[in-house]
């Protein structure tokens, strides 16, 4: 899960602590472990390079990505046209 934006931290936290309090506080099977990882202070174009070609799951093949977008303005296409450019940029 990677998270962006301001205070992204809050969401990057807020996901760490259900998976934990998912598992009761125990160890978390590694095919249900989330990474989590925030970025508050870089452009998206550079969190969609990361996701494209640093995050994985070591256990599991991770083939969807879902961008949840919490916004009062209406961005969807211009982020969804940039995550396609950063899997053309892979892509080269």
């Amino acid at each position: 899960m990677m998270a962006w934006g301001d205070q992204c931290t809050s969401w990057d936290d807020s996901v760490d602590i259900a998976n934990i309090e998912l598992f009761d506080y125990k160890d978390i099977p590694e095919d249900q472990f989330v990474m989590t990882t925030w970025h508050e202070d870089e452009p998206v174009e550079e969190v969609f390079w990361y996701a494209q070609n640093c995050a994985f799951q070591p256990v599991v093949e991770l083939n969807n990505t879902l961008i949840l977008d919490i916004s009062p303005v209406e961005r969807g296409e211009r982020l969804l046209l940039l995550f396609s450019k950063s899997i053309e940029t892979q892509n080269q």
